[in-house]
């Protein structure tokens, strides 16, 4: 009797034991099947991140060969005037230009021109980009699409300022405006039109192209109304095939910019997008 009972304790024990090590090693197994599921699972991560980075390249690929842009026209250097590159291009075209950006108004007129799908160039001066509000305009400006002038940092007559403080003039405005939007202008207008030999060395110096205007209305007086405005802008004599148009940031300018565009339309002249425009 003695013996049954140590034999069924030796055999419970044995059992037991049996029991643990199978447990165990079931225990050791959901383990490594954990860690060859969990290790799955981060190598499906990583290919799913690889592939995203190979979608986002591709799409970046795609965004550089949408930025380069064809161009189609030039700046006539003997009257300012754009015209097309090859022949058999449409020459019934204007360029619009605004000067004294981004002051009150600069914002609103790229607004207005984006819903009309007219291009134009912002001329900047160093005097409205000194708060981080200044700023915020030149990028939305950006944003929108819109070429960046250089019109120097605080509109002085160029030909009453030492060589020096004209160099100053047009380089630390365009070192500015690379601060602010990543891309240095591409085209410069003088106050008041007075181009001189040093602005001249800069432009080039900075690879720039220098224009000034076939006419503007906008500083006279008799025109300081929204209506008068638009009706000179688009009836003068002066209005002809590659016109380049001189507006202003003024609220009457902003007032009239619709009818402005829309009339030049129904003349037949629509506005180029100056990205397209070769300073070369």
């Amino acid at each position: 009797m003695r013996s049954f009972i140590v034999f069924l304790t030796v055999f419970i024990f044995l059992t037991g034991c049996q029991v643990k090590e199978d447990s165990m090693n079931e225990n050791k197994g959901q383990e490594q099947s954990f860690v060859y599921e969990n290790n799955q699972s981060k190598e499906e991560k990583i290919e799913i991140e690889e592939e995203d980075l190979k979608e986002t390249e591709r799409f970046s690929e795609i965004e550089e060969t949408l930025l380069v842009v064809e161009e189609k026209y030039q700046i006539d250097s003997d009257n300012w005037k754009v015209k097309p590159l090859k022949d058999g291009q449409n020459d019934k075209i204007v360029l619009l230009t605004i000067d004294d950006a981004p002051d009150r108004y600069s914002v609103d007129m790229a607004k207005t021109l984006k819903e009309l799908e007219a291009g134009a160039i912002f001329f900047v001066n160093g005097h409205f980009l000194q708060t981080e509000e200044d700023k915020q305009k030149l990028k939305t400006l950006h944003q929108l699409g819109f070429e960046i002038g250089n019109h120097t940092m605080n509109h002085p007559n160029m030909s009453q300022i030492t060589a020096e403080e004209q160099r100053r003039e047009i380089v630390e405005l365009n070192d500015l405006v690379e601060e602010i939007i990543g891309e240095r202008p591409r085209f410069y207008r003088a106050p008041f039109g007075v181009n001189t030999t040093t602005s001249k060395e800069v432009i080039e110096e900075e690879n720039m192209l220098a224009m000034n205007w076939t006419y503007g209305y906008d500083w006279e007086k008799e025109y300081q109304e929204a209506k008068q405005l638009a009706e000179i802008m688009i009836n003068t004599e002066l209005l002809s095939n590659g016109a380049n148009i001189l507006m202003h940031d003024r609220s009457w300018t902003l007032h009239a910019l619709e009818d402005i565009v829309t009339g030049l339309r129904k003349k037949g002249y629509e506005p180029v997008d100056p990205k397209e425009i070769t300073i070369k």
